[in-house]
């Protein structure tokens, strides 16, 4: 359970913080490591977790706070980033908690001083409900919260020897270390005599911060160690003095934002505006990203390539590790700001927030055009890499009164929605937008449908029976004839939920069989898969599996993903109703195996619970026996497990009777909790390879 990004440049020093905070989780539940921008909080955290992590049952998480910026989605992104799924629509700091409860784990909250206060009260209330939970965090100031212990990190040393002479210690190191990587040095970056001397006065007059060193070594490759330390002096000269803007800030604070502001003097005057630019991200970008949010006036889409290469090289926009093709990158917080602060005084910060704004725009709809294809997979990855900047447009849409916008893009985002693990923020937007109040716009039908999917699968159906009453209406006036069909799915779907799959029966018939053409395509299939699935709860299942056939089938064809797996899980429960459990196994395992590529934890629960009862049916109680602990796992991260469904409940307690009647009491919990206190995705890939298992 550990997602920290790999260490891509050696890391130096902070062997006593290490221990400190080692110790510190012995004894406290709450450590905070403050300090000023670019001492290297956040590599110290990753790196103390890491070497944690084994300690701990249930490992370590990051959880990057960085990007967000609107403080009352802290509680979803701690919930999301936690890859938890619920279908209720409570409080997410509730569920957290709940969740917590049983396990023994390491959190990290990385950078937490733009939210003080709600980490303060999120922390508390987690250490109150979860007794095996340690939290870490970073920021620029303490928390507050009762209890916290807190870590000051300090600059690295510049280190003095006996004689009282300079060996430069650990700050010197990492200035070597970044210097060989700036100059392409074999073997490491050697500083003999008057260039150590001059090494050590750097690193001294940057008192030790390591951002500070590593932007100073990034101009290795264009001046001589003599050179750099005599402008890094005339620069401070310059802008330490008693009337400088700044003079009174405090001096590590100061230290940073000269060196910052220097860095930013010895760019060429269109990597500035580059630089200013590319602070709209809010997360990670790729060059494509860049050339379409910045390019405009003097700056071309042609020369961004070369001048953020410029701006890699200068240490400025760093490569985000771990990342394929196309590569990704980012700014540091500290350098964004700067960015973002040159932005505001070029009085472009509006016009380039919209170019942001349009490309995620752009980039909602492609993914909706696109969904029901061979690009499904690539687009899932994308949309979820891409969160953050999509969460800071539409932030900025309904901040700038472009509800419009927002409506389409929410809509758009349906599936992100309601498929990938994101509902909570999907409703939060959503309701956002929608609260305008009804409007005869085709954005205005997307997003009502993208509520209405939300709110089905947390459970939340009076809400969704609004939407889908408001869409019918919209679909009697309205050419698009797949608005009928997004309409007759949700009703239908929520009586199928309530139980009254004969008035589901009713109302999903009604639609045409065939797939039409529109803004609710995908509204066609999964109004089939529904129609199968109350078929099968009808028990018509030889109806009911081959509508979902013909829909897997016709989806293969297309290289869909999604649907495609839904079909296969619904083949596989009118299979087990039929007493075909190897078939019914087959099923699952195709169905897991495709919910799982696109991180539907939801449908991976249904696979799995299905697999476990196919397997346990097919006389393999061990095997089922396990199975039905990692499923259980999952269903633990659920407010409603089998979505409250009567006959998914009913399969799974058969499959715990039989398991538990063929083992005994003492092989069956061994076998059970062997599967529920796997980490997930062990779990998981032993659902997968069930079918060749013990």
């Amino acid at each position: 359970m550990e997602n920290f990004p790999a260490e891509t440049t050696s890391f130096i020093g902070r062997d006593r913080e290490l221990g400190l905070i080692e110790e510190a989780l012995t004894r406290h539940r709450l450590i905070t490591l403050t300090g000023v921008g670019g001492v290297g909080k956040s590599r110290l955290a990753a790196r103390a977790a890491r070497r944690a992590a084994p300690g701990f049952r249930d490992g370590a998480r990051l959880i990057s706070l960085s990007p967000l910026r609107e403080p009352s989605l802290l509680g979803h992104v701690v919930f999301e980033e936690l890859r938890l799924v619920d279908q209720s629509a409570g409080p997410p700091e509730d569920l957290i908690a709940e969740w917590l409860v049983t396990r023994d784990v390491l959190l990290v909250l990385d950078t937490c001083e733009h939210l003080t206060g709600e980490c303060a009260r999120l922390a508390t209330r987690l250490l109150d409900a979860a007794p095996g939970l340690r939290i870490l965090a970073t920021s620029r100031e303490p928390l507050g919260a009762a209890g916290e212990w807190r870590l000051e990190v300090e600059p690295l040393p510049v280190a003095a020897d006996a004689r009282g002479g300079t060996v430069g210690g650990d700050a010197v190191a990492l200035f070597a270390d970044r210097a060989a990587a700036a100059v392409g040095a074999v073997g490491g970056f050697r500083l003999d005599g008057a260039e150590r001397d001059a090494a050590v006065t750097v690193c001294r007059r940057l008192d030790g911060i390591p951002l500070a060193i590593e932007l100073a070594a990034a101009q290795l490759p264009d001046l001589t160690m003599k050179q750099l330390d005599e402008r890094l002096l005339h620069r401070f000269d310059t802008l330490v003095a008693p009337d400088a803007p700044g003079a009174t800030a405090a001096p590590r604070h100061r230290t940073l934002r000269t060196t910052i502001g220097w860095s930013h003097e010895l760019c060429a005057p269109l990597e500035r505006l580059l630089w200013a630019r590319l602070s709209v991200f809010a997360a990670g970008f790729d060059l494509a990203d860049a050339q379409a949010v910045t390019a405009g006036g003097p700056l071309s889409a042609d020369a961004v390539p070369d001048l953020l290469d410029g701006l890699v090289s200068k240490s400025l926009v760093r490569p985000v590790p771990g990342t394929k093709a196309p590569a990704r990158y980012r700014l540091l917080d500290t350098v964004r700001e700067y960015g973002a602060q040159w932005l505001r005084e070029l009085s472009e910060e509006t016009a380039v927030l919209r170019a942001h704004l349009e490309r995620y725009r752009d980039l909602a709809a492609r993914a909706d055009r696109e969904w029901l294809s061979d690009r499904q997979t690539a687009w899932s990855a994308r949309i979820t890499a891409e969160h953050a900047n999509i969460r800071a447009a539409l932030d900025f849409a309904l901040r700038d009164g472009l509800r419009r916008i927002a409506l389409e893009m929410t809509g758009a985002l349906w599936v992100f929605w309601f498929a990938c693990g994101f509902a909570r923020e999907g409703r939060h937007y959503l309701d956002r937008a929608l609260a305008g109040g009804p409007e005869p716009w085709p954005e205005y039908g997307k997003a009502l449908w993208a509520g209405g999917v939300v709110c089905v699968g947390q459970g939340a159906l009076d809400v969704a029976l609004r939407h889908s009453a408001e869409l019918r209406a919209l679909a009697a006036t309205s050419a698009d004839p797949t608005v009928r069909v997004a309409a007759d799915y949700l009703e239908g779907t929520i009586l199928t939920q309530q139980g009254e799959p004969e008035r589901a029966l009713i109302t999903l018939d009604t639609a045409p069989p065939e797939t039409l053409w529109g803004s609710y395509e995908a509204a066609c299939f999964m109004n089939r898969l529904s129609l199968a699935f109350a078929r099968i709860d009808l028990g018509d299942l030889n109806l009911g599996k081959a509508i979902a056939n013909g829909v897997s089938t016709e989806l293969a064809a297309r290289g869909e993903c999604w649907g495609r797996a839904f079909g296969d899980y619904l083949q596989a429960l009118a299979e087990f109703g039929l007493g075909n459990w190897a078939e019914a196994a087959g099923h699952a395992r195709a169905s897991l195996r495709g919910k799982a590529e696109l991180h539907d934890t939801l449908g991976v629960a249904l696979a799995a619970d299905l697999l476990a009862a196919a397997t346990v049916a097919d006389g393999q109680g061990e095997t089922g026996a396990r199975l039905l602990g990692a499923a259980q796992r999952l269903w633990l991260a659920f407010g409603r497990p089998q979505m409250g469904n009567a006959q998914l409940v009913a399969v799974r307690e058969s499959a715990e009777r039989r398991s538990l009647k063929a083992l005994g009491e003492a092989a069956y919990t061994t076998a059970y909790e062997g599967g529920l206190y796997d980490d997930t995705v062990d779990g998981i890939v032993y659902s997968l390879d069930a079918g060749t298992g013990p």
